[in-house]
């Protein structure tokens, strides 16, 4: 079974990936479970962006999360003139969804892109 700090490296690759193919340039990466933002970059207009990553496992929807805790992460990153991204990865085992990701599993991503704030 994947640890927490697996599968959020695992979901902090595929928003990586993403990012990359839009034209962010990384600034800083920091990959450590419950630190925000994961990655610290500059979009194609050279405005600083903070973007936070989070798997989410099946049955959670991605596209639910704490609204609050978002809007407190936007101020944060207002204050110093950033724009924050989120991305929620939903993550799922490719054989059975009830069942846990393992190292030798396939897996299926559920990632939407980013959702700005």
């Amino acid at each position: 079974m994947l640890t927490k700090q697996e599968l959020h490296n695992l979901a902090m690759n595929i928003a990586g990936k993403e990012l990359e193919k839009q034209g962010f340039e990384f600034l800083a990466i920091n990959s450590s479970l419950d630190v925000s933002p994961q990655f610290v970059c500059v979009d194609v207009k050279n405005s600083l962006c903070f973007v936070v990553v989070k798997p989410i496992l099946y049955p959670d929807n991605p596209e639910n999360y704490d609204k609050i805790w978002a809007e407190t992460f936007k101020t944060y990153a207002k204050q110093k003139n950033a724009t924050f991204l989120y991305a929620a990865v939903g993550l799922a085992n490719a054989s059975n969804y009830d069942q846990p990701i393992t190292q030798n599993d396939d897996y299926i991503v559920n990632f939407k892109g980013f959702i700005e704030h």
